[in-house]
């Protein structure tokens, strides 16, 4: 429907055709009927047979062909930057709030703040020029070899790191001051002990909240990054699609991160049963929002 709203067409270019071409294109696409039955149409293509049609402005190319190239790539560049993020802000959040107010613990705040302030069109520039022509360790473009990955997960990893690290402080602050936690202590756990199987496990909630809607974002891919360093991605052409009116490759992009967002929020939930038993979720679908669940689960006394 914004599509549609904007003024201008996929056929409205610096390249003008004339109106008998022009109408026989839009005819093609179906362009020439309105918008909520070119709606209906897609999505029947959509539901019974799984295909989102061909794209208007990539000629011999179909929307099921542009995704199945350029999925794998962000798929494989966000895999490895959601490692590196869950790797760095994990340790970092960690360690940050087992040693609450110290050097330590001012620096690692400090650079989860910049990891999330610092735009990654920056960030991967300083890689580049620092790491691919001063170092010369890494490629600064292409796609193919692992050398070739690290650069850009790492960029794109980078942010994501530091809301994990602040995430898994605060969880971690507000866990280590629980009675269960004194306890462990008392029995004379070790800290090793006591962080890693009792403290972690409930921290890890805050985390797992976010890594749902963060995992579909960063599996999408990034436009800049992969612009950066020339990768085939997804990236490009989710946006060029907006700007060019091209409203099946729009649509088809959009399902396939709607599609990861629905599938990770789903499995969010589940994994909150697993980590903490006492959340039910059953009444995670069942009840009006968490709040309510957990009330519901309290006794009356409380």
């Amino acid at each position: 429907m914004l599509m549609h709203a904007v003024p201008g067409g996929p056929f409205d270019s610096e390249r003008r055709v004339s109106e008998e071409i022009k109408r026989n294109l839009e005819a093609k696409y179906n362009l020439d009927k309105p918008w909520i039955e070119q709606y209906l149409l897609m999505l029947e293509g959509i539901v019974l047979r799984g295909d989102f049609g061909p794209s208007i402005r990539l000629s011999d190319y179909s929307v099921n062909e542009v995704i199945a190239q350029g999925f794998p790539v962000s798929a494989a560049l966000g895999i490895f930057a959601m490692v590196f993020a869950l790797s760095l802000g994990l340790s970092a959040g960690v360690l940050s709030a087992m040693f609450r107010g110290s050097l330590l613990d001012l620096s690692f705040r400090v650079l989860a703040t910049l990891g999330i302030a610092v735009p990654n069109f920056v960030l991967a520039s300083v890689a580049v020029i620092l790491f691919s022509f001063v170092l010369q360790w890494f490629p600064s473009a292409g796609w193919g070899s692992l050398k070739q990955i690290v650069l850009p997960a790492l960029c794109l990893g980078a942010p994501f790191a530091g809301y994990i690290a602040r995430l898994t402080r605060t969880g971690m602050l507000e866990v280590l001051g629980q009675d269960y936690i004194r306890t462990a202590y008392a029995k004379g756990l070790s800290t090793r002990q006591v962080v890693l199987k009792h403290a972690l496990r409930g921290a890890m909630l805050p985390v797992v909240s976010y890594l749902g809607p963060a995992t579909a974002a960063i599996l999408t891919g990034s436009l800049v990054l992969e612009k950066i360093f020339a990768l085939p991605g997804m990236g490009s052409h989710f946006v060029e699609a907006a700007l060019q009116r091209d409203y099946p490759m729009a649509m088809g992009m959009v399902m396939v991160y709607t599609g990861l967002l629905f599938v990770m929020n789903t499995l969010v939930d589940i994994s909150y049963g697993i980590i903490d038993p006492r959340v039910d979720i059953c009444l995670l679908y069942t009840s009006p929002s968490p709040r309510d669940a957990t009330l519901s689960r309290m006794p009356s006394s409380a």
